[in-house]
């Protein structure tokens, strides 16, 4: 089992960037493939980008594509999200997800608020 703490959310204004960072605890972070979803108010959670192990591929969401980079550091348990250009649109909790062996594990979330 595998815990997730993210950090690194906060207000920041259109245009701007802000690196979010999971730490996972509890078990050998390098056998997870990990995520990054969001959440709107009055919305689905979202896939936004997501990192295999030993991270040799990525994925993107077409709406971040091009301004957000996801990216891991086995040696720290941790794994960023890189986001730039933020949007208005962008705001939402971002969640940080650990999946191995069809089990996925879920961190509480950060808020994000992208306003002027």
């Amino acid at each position: 089992q595998v815990q997730l703490a993210e950090s690194g959310g906060g207000l920041v204004q259109p245009g701007g960037s802000l690196r979010l960072s999971c730490a996972a605890s509890g078990s050998t972070f390098s056998n997870y493939a990990m995520s990054w979803y969001r959440q709107a108010p009055g919305k689905e959670r979202e896939l936004v980008a997501a990192i295999t192990d030993p991270g040799s591929s990525t994925y993107y969401a077409d709406s971040v594509k091009g301004r957000f980079a996801i990216s891991r550091d086995n040696a720290k348990n941790t794994v960023y999200l890189q986001m730039n250009s933020l949007k208005p649109e962008d705001t939402a909790v971002y969640y940080c997800k650990a999946v191995r062996s069809f089990v996925a594990y879920w961190g509480q979330g950060t808020q994000v608020t992208v306003s002027s």
